[in-house]
């Protein structure tokens, strides 16, 4: 009967060596609580502040919109999406969509034209560049219902600065405060003013970062300033305009101060934008619940509009 031979004695590691992996694995599991931990201190305050006043009034308003609930009720009846119908079926919606569309798109494309030429004027050496600079942007951080209080001076038909240039020129001033159509022009014009600095310093840093090679070598090829700003400058600010063109539409949609102070939504609700119609209805009219109707398809909207953008039009958009 034979005897099996034993292997031979594998050699002995120091126990230090033994030990290497698993104090390299608890160091790793150190590091990654610490980074957690890191992370729950810098973006927990954040994110709890998202929560609460973001997130939960967001649900709260979705549950609502199914309520007939009048603001300041004791009680509530559920009645499905009855709002949402009342809404869609009420004869006064698409003047509301029309009004809300006009402005935004007028506000939106102006003022991403106007911000953009005044972006190039701003980038070229001028005297007094810092000042128009800080003129331009001034609006911008003033508040929308002093700025709409003062406009409403300058459009007075009878004692403003607007018809007296007028008169000048032989026009007379048109009906800013009883024409739905002018008065929806003057909130405009309004925004306009106040918002397009912000276009403006946001084209100014996309044109500052534009590579001097670049045009430099368009000029060396004879290209005119005009080719080279459409062939060279303007692909090269493709995505400045494209978070210019999500955050000035989502700005312009959810717009009230101007119009609240100028305005109140008037005349005969020719300036009544879907934000506007969403105070409206819940603290004026009292109709809680159909308010948050309205304001969930106004979020559903925006919404629609931003995945749209970031999944078709960001491909178009060059980055290098």
């Amino acid at each position: 009967m034979s005897t099996a031979t034993s292997p031979p004695d594998a050699p002995i590691r120091p126990a230090g060596l033994r030990r290497a992996p698993d104090s390299r694995r608890r160091a790793r599991s150190r590091n990654r609580l610490r980074n957690w931990l890191l992370f729950a201190v810098l973006a927990g305050p954040n994110i709890a502040l998202l929560v609460v006043f973001t997130y939960r009034p967001l649900l709260q308003s979705f549950f609502y919109s199914t309520l007939q609930w009048n603001l300041g009720s004791p009680t509530a009846i559920p009645i499905g999406l009855d709002n949402y119908v009342a809404w869609f079926s009420d004869p006064g919606t698409p003047r509301t969509v029309a009004i809300t569309a006009v402005f935004t798109l007028a506000t939106v494309g102006g003022g991403m034209v106007i911000g953009l030429l005044l972006a190039l004027l701003l980038n070229r050496k001028l005297r007094l560049r810092g000042a128009a600079r800080t003129i331009v942007v001034a609006p911008y951080v003033l508040s929308g219902v002093a700025i709409g209080l003062l406009w409403l001076f300058v459009f007075d038909p009878n004692f403003g600065v607007l018809s007296a240039l007028l008169r000048v020129v032989g026009i007379g001033s048109p009906d800013w405060y009883t024409d739905p159509q002018w008065a929806l022009a003057m909130i405009i014009i309004v925004y306009l003013w106040k918002n397009v600095g912000y276009v403006a310093i946001i084209y100014l840093a996309g044109l500052q970062a534009v590579p001097k090679d670049l045009l430099e070598a368009a000029t060396l090829d004879g290209a005119s300033s005009t080719r080279t700003f459409f062939s060279v400058v303007l692909p090269l600010l493709g995505p400045t305009t494209f978070f210019l063109s999500i955050t000035t539409l989502l700005t312009s949609l959810q717009s009230f101060d101007i119009i609240r102070a100028m305005t109140n939504g008037g005349p005969l609700e020719g300036t009544t934008t879907m934000m506007y119609q969403i105070y409206l209805e819940g603290f004026a009219n009292g109709r809680a619940g159909y308010s948050s109707a309205v304001a969930t398809i106004l979020f559903v909207v925006l919404f629609a509009i931003t995945v749209v953008q970031l999944r078709f039009v960001e491909k178009k958009v060059h980055y290098s």
